[in-house]
């Protein structure tokens, strides 16, 4: 019996060492906590948990990070984020390296299978080797698992013919990593990589195509980021036109923006920016911040047919209107009973709560959808760390006509030194048919 007992007392103790050995490797190869917390901050940059974290009350988890389920409209139907946490059945937690850059570089997920360009892949693909690894250290080891498995995506004939996106990605999607530009100097090329790669500005802000393809993914393209409609909200021209654009904000202004909502007194976020900049912009370094308002300061105007200001003209119910003939009684009674009380008489608004209607872009843009959204639905201003106090405005579909709100918002673009398109009754009732309000 003894050498029995020998031989298991030696067979467990080969047993305990392979263990032990196993540990020891699994620890070499974990990375490290720097690695882990680099990662994080790409993925907040990145909006990761913007996409794919679901509304309270759709995952059996309300609202668990990275598990998915969120909906995303698109022209071909809702399509569902993916659940990208490290569960094993349900997430990504058997991906490789190799595995994970595919999907976000080329929109291929493991076994094939093609991704929706509602994954910005077109954006990822110029992302760092770098942060690409830093990246899958986060979301491998920081994020915890969770089992979960996210509503199908279900968009009809012919859009749910997967293979049919070889052909797109071959013709739309762009093929190579950032590359920095000599000629410029590091903040500059460090906006471009925030704005082109990581931000993905241009799946919001660049207009699309008839493939829904992005009309430029970069500054070479005289459409990139010149302002888009998505989902019923329009995202602001990011080039320098004076109208829409950011020409009138500096680069602080735009930095204060990006982290806070509030660009100085000219402008404040709305509609899904501000998840946004609660999500993902407000966590980036005042450095990177200013890096992204340095860049995008350089873009050209698009010249469009925007609005325009006038700052010598701001006595309240001064009007200088392209549409001379439209009267403004009835706008400026609404603006006197329903508006003035928050945004002042003169439009100058109360600052770092309502914002200033008087030269604000998003009030003068020739595209009004946001606009007439805002007034029909109401919204808030972003909470952030460092910013000031969220803001609610209600909203007016139930106490105002379509004809009321088409009147007030014609004598908000036609006042205090704004000169822009009046709005038609018939704009607000098509608008407010795609929101069923």
């Amino acid at each position: 019996m003894r050498p029995l007992i020998v031989r298991c007392f030696a067979l467990v103790s080969i047993v305990v060492a392979g263990f032990a050995d196993a540990s020891a490797a699994t620890q070499a190869d974990a990375p490290s906590a720097e690695l882990i917390a680099r990662g994080e901050y790409i993925a907040r940059a990145g909006d990761c948990a913007g996409c794919h974290t679901a509304p309270t009350g759709r995952s059996p988890k309300p609202s668990a990070p990275y598990a998915g389920g969120l909906g995303v409209n698109s022209p071909f139907g809702t399509i569902f984020s993916s659940n990208i946490t490290p569960d094993r059945e349900t997430g990504i937690g058997k991906y490789s390296y190799d595995d994970f850059s595919k999907a976000l570089r080329e929109g291929v997920a493991p076994g094939g299978k093609g991704l929706y360009p509602a994954m910005p892949y077109t954006a990822f693909v110029k992302m760092s080797d770098e942060d690409m690894r830093a990246l899958y250290a986060f979301m491998m080891h920081g994020v915890p698992p969770v089992h979960y498995v996210p509503p199908p995506t279900d968009v009809p004939f012919p859009f749910n013919q997967r293979w049919a996106l070889r052909l797109w990605r071959a013709a739309f999607a762009p093929k190579k990593v950032f590359t920095p530009r000599p000629e410029r100097d590091a903040t500059w090329n460090r906006g471009a990589y925030l704005v082109q790669a990581l931000g993905h500005c241009g799946a919001c802000h660049s207009p699309r195509g008839p493939a829904y393809q992005e009309r430029g993914y970069d500054e070479s393209s005289k459409s990139f980021l010149s302002g888009s409609v998505n989902d019923n909200w329009y995202a602001l021209n990011l080039r320098s036109d004076p109208g829409s654009g950011l020409g009138r904000l500096s680069v602080e202004e735009i930095a204060s923006f990006l982290k806070t909502g509030h660009g100085g007194d000219k402008t404040m976020a709305m509609g899904s920016m501000v998840q946004t900049i609660e999500d993902s912009l407000q966590y980036l370094s005042d450095e990177d911040l200013r890096a992204i308002g340095t860049y995008l300061k350089t873009l050209p105007a698009t010249g469009a047919s925007d609005g325009t200001f006038d700052p010598s003209i701001a006595k309240p119910g001064t009007l200088k209107t392209r549409a001379p003939d439209v009267p403004p009684g009835q706008g400026a009674a609404v603006y006197a009973t329903f508006c003035a009380q928050c945004h002042m008489d003169t439009g100058a608004g109360v600052p770092d709560a309502f914002p200033k209607l008087v030269g604000n872009p998003a009030v003068i843009s020739e595209d009004t959808t946001s606009l007439i959204r805002l007034l029909v639905e109401g919204g808030n201003s972003p909470s952030t760390k460092k910013g000031p106090p969220r803001q609610d405005m209600p909203g007016f579909a139930g106490r105002l006509s379509d004809l009321q709100i088409a009147k007030v918002l014609t004598y908000i673009r036609a006042s205090w030194g704004n000169d822009a398109r009046p709005i038609t009754t018939n704009d607000v009732a098509s608008l407010r048919s795609s929101l069923h309000k």
